[in-house]
């Protein structure tokens, strides 16, 4: 396959949030003063043009601009990124650009603006419809702002998203049932469904050790996976991915390159990247600080802090673990190639055995509906 016809996609990281989520560990920061988005978008250019001539003649097929949140930058300074992007490689002609936003900061004529500079799909994070769970969640907008922000997403944009968060604090499977079937109707064609999971260093953390935060034990938590697969498959939105639910040929193509073990570059504070430097895949991070990431990149053109050169065996654990996240599930050739072994049959064997794997018929490996909830477990037991 020629390099030109694989999937690369670009990753942009915008760190700057309105204020922070108390379940959230992302890259995230608020900052009181304005943000000088001028100097951001030089440094997010000067990024870009380095990391193009670390690997170059790469054919662009998706960006998503991701956070924090994007939906706080000015539309101009989403076009100077894309203009960069489109200056140092080349762009497929149906290449998918998706912008992460919040409910709280849309504006019909700054998704306008948007669409202008170049984006053509959104990803809301509307995280709940009730207003009970808004609030718990610590989120800034009511379900109507949300329902509202969804229907401006919809005007300006053919394809759009949006996120939910379920096994909230008193969540039952019936009412997650009605809150699903209300966001299929608002969906159109892809929903992201995330469990709620508690992380250390966030404020949900110290609150759920203290007995203040209780989360629903182990069997309501499969019963709202349960209902969220049958909900969804029922009204035409399966998983393609443990989370990621669409419409056939909706899926985000963005995050199949992930999943899928492409390449991809990481831009901005605390992003990733995966590329491959002359036959070897490198695993980059750059400076998670934002503004310590804007001197890094404004002194030596990259904001890189960590550039790993992955072994064979720790390629082919990665592409097991993100592969196998899919519906679609992996190539075992391709896991031989990458590792130099094949995979054990005897733990294949021991697996479609328990019923948590399938071979297909064209031999792709599979993981079944009743061992995607224990997918974890599968995937060490496959990469021991």
């Amino acid at each position: 396959m020629s390099r030109a016809k694989q999937a690369f996609g670009v990753y942009v990281h915008w760190p700057f949030c309105l204020s922070k989520c108390p379940y959230c560990d992302f890259n995230s920061h608020v900052r009181h003063a304005a943000i000088d988005e001028t100097r951001f978008a030089s440094a997010f250019a000067r990024e870009i043009e380095t990391t193009a001539l670390r690997a170059p003649g790469r054919e662009v097929t998706s960006i998503f601009l991701g956070g924090g949140t994007p939906s706080l930058m000015q539309p101009a300074t989403v076009g100077a990124v894309l203009d960069a992007i489109g200056k140092h490689w080349t762009v497929a002609s149906d290449v998918e650009v998706t912008l992460e936003a919040n409910p709280t900061s849309v504006e019909a004529t700054r998704f306008a603006g948007y669409r202008a500079a170049g984006v053509n799909r959104v990803s809301l994070g509307v995280q709940a419809l009730d207003d009970a769970s808004l609030k718990a969640l610590g989120r800034m907008h009511s379900a109507r702002e949300a329902l509202d922000a969804v229907a401006i997403a919809r005007r300006s944009f053919d394809r759009y998203s949006f996120d939910l968060i379920y096994a909230r604090p008193d969540q039952t499977p019936a009412m997650w049932a009605d809150e699903l079937r209300l966001a299929i109707d608002e969906a159109a064609e892809h929903l992201s469904l995330y469990q709620l999971t508690i992380e250390e260093g966030t404020p949900f953390f110290g609150l759920h050790q203290a007995g203040k935060l209780k989360t629903p034990d182990e069997a309501v938590a499969r019963a709202l996976y349960d209902v969220t697969q049958e909900t969804c498959d029922k009204l035409g939105l399966p998983a393609y991915e443990i989370s990621n639910h669409a419409r056939g040929g909706a899926e985000c193509r963005h995050n199949l390159v992930y999943w899928r073990g492409e390449e991809y570059a990481g831009i901005g504070p605390g992003a990733h990247g995966r590329l491959d430097i002359d036959g070897i895949r490198h695993a980059t991070a750059t400076e998670k600080r934002p503004e310590a990431w804007l001197m890094r990149v404004e002194t030596n053109g990259h904001g890189n802090v960590t550039d790993d050169l992955l072994n064979s065996e720790e390629r082919a654990d990665e592409f097991l673990l993100m592969g196998l996240r899919l519906a679609e599930g992996i190539d075992p050739e391709r896991y031989s190639k990458l590792s130099g072994r094949p995979l054990d049959p005897k733990r294949i064997a021991l697996l479609r055995e328990e019923g948590a794997i399938i071979v297909d018929a064209t031999g792709r490996l599979r993981v079944t509906s009743s061992g995607f909830p224990v997918l974890d477990a599968v995937v060490a037991d496959l990469a021991a």
